[in-house]
């Protein structure tokens, strides 16, 4: 009898929130439901454990409440949740609420930052080599010991082969007049280079810099720099994020957000790939992060403040323009080659952590 009455009570209940659901002319019951965390904030850090809740706003008898993030469900301990994803930046915490036969979805929007502060590096110039100030640098590349580099500006876009070591321009191809040329990367015997705007790309023969076919871009805004892991490509373009492409298809297949400990960044440019780390210049700094090319965490931050004053300032020379730009790791010698934007010298460093 007793469990009759209860069920009764239940089917009750339900019927009153539909009934009430109804007469309000609601067209979504999430409506009623709302997700609150622990200081009514929106960010928070990778491993933080939060206190969570779901604010019920008609006191509707809820069962069960399951919270996921990417899809991977997040225990509750004492009403607070660990969050923690395989990737950082713009996320959606989403709550299943069960109450009787039914199952809803509510979402709110965080923002998952690092774990910790990016670490401090600097650097030290091992050798200086002299470079075309004439080329306005958007990509740097090794490969079977010959310096691939591109440049941009509309009129003047390129992609070389280079003598590193005398500056000598080896071979050239010139991009249209009404193309600005960015960032360049080598995978599988395939030379793949980006424009800025155009939202276009081209893909070459490394040997003989003959262009094979071009590819379109996908949700990505624009072309800024490029670099690979040996199986992907890595695609940034001026917003937070680096988008991951197939390199057969060039189709976008995902991406990663750049963040800190405080703050999602968006200014990752020229890139290059090294032990699982992405080396991203900062556009229009003096700087380089390094990124964790799986989280996208912003681990380090190289301040590479005075290489500029070691430039002589030529007649291309643009001071809000002419910024460093442009990094290359050489395997075999295990250092980076740097310069920048109509830069008349290309300097090898070797990065190490500020003491």
């Amino acid at each position: 009898m007793k469990k009759a009455i209860s069920t009764m009570v239940k089917l009750l209940s339900i019927f009153g929130f539909l009934l009430f659901f109804l007469g309000c002319g609601e067209a979504d019951p999430t409506k009623f439901f709302a997700i609150q965390m622990e200081g009514n904030g929106n960010k928070f850090q990778q491993g933080q454990e939060v206190g969570v809740s779901v604010k019920n706003k008609k006191e509707i008898e809820i069962s069960n409440i399951e919270y996921s993030l990417d899809g991977k469900t997040l225990p509750v301990s004492n009403g607070k949740i660990k969050l923690d994803a395989g990737t950082l930046g713009n996320k959606t915490l989403v709550a299943n609420i069960s109450f009787g036969d039914q199952s809803i979805a509510i979402e709110k929007k965080i923002r998952l930052l690092a774990e910790s502060s990016p670490e401090i590096y600097t650097y030290e110039i091992l050798n200086t080599y002299p470079h075309d100030q004439t080329a306005y640098t958007q990509g740097l590349e090794f490969h079977n010991g010959i310096l691939y580099e591109s440049t941009g500006k509309k009129g003047f876009s390129t992609v070389r082969k280079v003598n590193f070591e005398t500056g000598e321009v080896l071979e050239k191809i010139d991009m249209d007049a009404d193309v600005f040329g960015e960032g360049i990367t080598l995978l599988n015997n395939q030379l793949y280079h980006l424009t800025w705007q155009k939202r276009m790309g081209y893909v070459y023969d490394p040997n003989t810099l003959e262009k094979k076919k071009d590819f379109s871009y996908g949700k990505s805004r624009e072309g800024w720099g490029l670099c690979n892991d040996g199986t992907k490509i890595y695609k940034s373009d001026g917003t937070e994020k680096i988008w991951f492409l197939d390199p057969e298809t060039l189709e976008e297949m995902g991406y990663i957000e750049t963040v800190t400990n405080k703050s999602i960044f968006n200014k990752a440019n020229e890139l290059e790939f090294v032990n699982g780390k992405i080396y991203a210049n900062v556009y229009q700094k003096e700087s380089m992060m390094i990124i964790d090319a799986t989280s996208g965490a912003i681990e380090g931050v190289i301040n590479f403040g005075g290489l500029k004053n070691k430039i002589r300032k030529g007649a291309n020379w643009d001071e809000g323009n002419s910024v460093l730009n442009g990094v290359a790791y050489h395997q075999e010698r295990g250092t980076f080659f740097v310069t920048g934007k109509n830069w008349d010298k290309l300097f090898e460093v070797q990065i190490r952590k500020k003491d």
